[in-house]
């Protein structure tokens, strides 16, 4: 098996350059920080204004998909430990069409997000400086995080560590002051389990509000799959991905039931929505002094190590399709110190792309941008699914070698993960989020007709000698 372990380390053989240098701690970190966003300290009011106190339900359904993904996950990146991750095993094990779909679209959902946080970013700046443009602060920060990601790949880990350090000490130090508040004896005769009862009983919505939320929670994982876009940059991937994707799901599953509890607890479900953060909300009854500073800067954090995060994935993964001969070879190149600039050049059109919506639909920008930028991520997640029922079948029938990690429950717990985000993504034509599936469908259609008309391109041997020629002229 010499050709699979030489696959092992180099993944296809077509991103050579990368540095190994990412550990353990660090992916984790990596995957809780770009996990770790507005989609807790926001999104988590949609939530629980969606489905009352059986969010909680709603989470651990959430949380329960993302550990089936984790599962699939850790056996695939294992034995193939590449930037390209899920587009290249997708590619590899269905069809280059399959992986060129789903690199694409996870490319443009981390583009496009970077324009939501960036966007964000520039409000929750003018909590202290009102008077400063939005546009500043959008340039400035930028600036920075692009700086950060031109470097090298570890000062990206590094500045990562530490903005998920900040937000996740923020979210202990929350549970930590929850249980001070009810054991501590400090909680109003409104405060305590109760809540989860009144105000409509457990499910004030019924099962629909429960499941509709579940696609909601979603928002709140998603960045965990970074890990195994960093794989190919991990320092020992055999070891530190399996470890890192279940640190992450169980941490992150343990985080959020806990704060939202505490949430509901404190603050009646009715009083939760998105035009503040319930942290917040949840300070001010608990009188905490310059409570809504603290929980400005602890949201700006989580935009900013978001936005860096996510600078991070779309440029390994337009670095692939370089490498895959599916965009411009010139993507594909790799500065003195490992990092594709062009490829994270290209990658900052979100930013530009959210200046001009929030010019044109100011009062909605950040909505709109978080719903289209929603359907490559699910939409890759689905497909990791699907690539692991190829992937096994394959592995197994070319007698490979024995993998280190593997999912349980196979084939059922992976068939049981697509079926359940597939059942999601089609309830979102019936709720506020339509517009994820009326962005998504038409741009599938568009990758679609862009690729063949690439494929019979490539197929067209007197059209690439007279590019050849001309380009020979040109130089």
């Amino acid at each position: 098996m010499a050709n699979n372990k030489t696959y092992l380390k180099n993944g296809n053989g077509s991103e050579k350059g990368l540095k190994r240098e990412l550990k353990t701690n660090q992916l984790t970190m990596i995957a809780m920080g770009c996990a770790i966003g507005t989609g807790l300290f926001l999104g988590s009011g949609l939530a629980i204004s969606t489905a009352g106190p059986s969010v909680l339900i709603s989470y651990a359904i959430g949380a329960f998909i993302v550990l089936l993904l984790m599962g699939c996950l850790s056996e695939m990146t294992v034995a193939h430990p590449t930037s390209g991750s899920f587009g290249t095993i997708s590619e590899k094990y269905i069809s280059p069409f399959a992986g060129y779909l789903v690199r694409y679209s996870y490319w443009i959902a981390n583009v496009l997000a970077v324009g939501v946080e960036v966007s964000a970013i520039a409000v929750y700046m003018k909590y202290w400086f009102s008077d400063v443009p939005g546009f500043v602060w959008i340039l400035l920060f930028a600036a920075v995080l692009i700086y950060v990601n031109a470097t090298s790949v570890n000062t990206f880990a590094t500045f990562e560590y530490w903005f998920s350090m900040i937000k996740i000490s923020a979210i202990v130090g929350f549970i930590l002051l929850g249980a001070y508040v009810f054991i501590g004896g400090s909680a109003k005769p409104e405060m305590g389990p109760e809540n989860f009862v009144n105000e409509g009983g457990f499910l004030p919505f019924g099962m629909w509000g429960m499941w509709v939320a579940i696609f909601i929670s979603l928002f709140s994982f998603l960045g965990t799959e970074l890990i195994a876009v960093t794989a190919g940059e991990a320092k020992d991937p055999d070891v530190a991905v399996p470890k890192a994707l279940k640190a992450t799901v169980f941490r992150l599953s343990t985080f959020y039931i806990i704060t939202l509890g505490i949430m509901l607890m404190i603050v009646p479900w009715k009083s939760a929505g998105v035009e503040e953060s319930p942290f917040v909300k949840v300070m001010e009854l608990l009188n905490i002094p310059g409570a809504s500073g603290i929980m400005n800067f602890i949201i700006l954090t989580a935009a900013l190590s978001a936005m860096n995060s996510q600078l991070y994935a779309s440029t390994r993964m337009m670095f692939s399709l370089s490498r895959g001969n599916y965009a411009p070879a010139f993507l594909g190149k790799l500065s003195k110190n490992g990092v594709p600039l062009s490829a994270l050049a290209i990658s900052t059109l979100g930013i530009f792309l959210a200046a001009a919506v929030n010019a044109l639909l100011p009062d909605s920008s950040y909505a709109f941008m978080m719903g289209i930028s929603m359907f490559g991520a699910i939409f890759t997640w689905f497909m990791v699914f699907v690539s692991h029922l190829f992937f096994r079948k394959k592995w197994e029938k070319a007698g490979g070698r024995k993998l280190p990690v593997k999912m349980v429950g196979f084939p059922y717990l992976t068939i049981l993960g697509a079926v359940l985000l597939l059942s999601l993504m089609i309830t979102t034509w019936f709720t506020g989020f339509k517009i994820m599936l009326q962005f998504g469908i038409p741009w599938l259609l568009f990758l679609t007709a862009a690729y063949f008309i690439l494929k019979k391109r490539r197929n067209n041997p007197e059209k690439n000698e007279s590019d050849a020629i001309l380009n020979k002229k040109v130089n």
